[in-house]
């Protein structure tokens, strides 16, 4: 089994709605135990597109999938979701993203790992850290330390996924 952690989020149709969707629907991955989900945080969108707030969060799932397959099914929740991919960092119902797959590194066509923006974005570091706060990256560096260059800009909402 490898620990996998998915960044999730919205800001389309009722976002932590759509998150509580998938995360649910993480639940159902074949082989795979969903293990915890960060708290839900509100963000600023980001990459310049304007448009409404986000909802991220992270949750944690230990899979025998390899990460292709894992990405596959990511995939088809959020097309479950209705995701439509039509601008790139623009407004969307769900977004899933395999963040870290155990120690792997992976550079490919379809996947990046770990994920390109991980070290730099405040919506995917604060719920990781909230979750898993003795992380340390596969490239030695403890995680709660890339804290003190990232801004936090997030506000941690009272709901929860469970």
């Amino acid at each position: 089994m490898t620990h996998a952690y998915i960044g999730i989020g919205s800001n389309q149709d009722n976002p932590a709605l759509q998150i509580k969707k998938a995360v649910n629907a993480l639940k159902a991955i074949p082989n795979t135990q969903y293990m915890i989900c960060s708290s839900l945080y509100r963000t600023p969108p980001y990459g310049g597109v304007e448009q409404d707030d986000f909802i991220n969060a992270v949750a944690l799932l230990s899979t025998e999938l390899k990460p292709l397959a894992l990405l596959d099914e990511l995939q088809g929740i959020e097309q479950q979701q209705g995701r439509q991919r039509t601008v790139r960092w623009g407004p969307r119902r769900i977004d899933l993203d395999i963040l870290l797959f155990g120690e792997h590194y992976i550079n490919n066509e379809r996947l990046t790992i770990p994920h390109p923006g991980l070290t730099q974005r405040s919506f995917v570091l604060f719920p990781l850290v909230e979750i898993a706060p003795s992380l340390v990256l596969p490239n030695g560096e403890l995680l709660t330390s890339l804290l003190t260059t990232c801004e936090n800009n997030l506000t941690r909402l009272p709901t929860t996924v469970a």
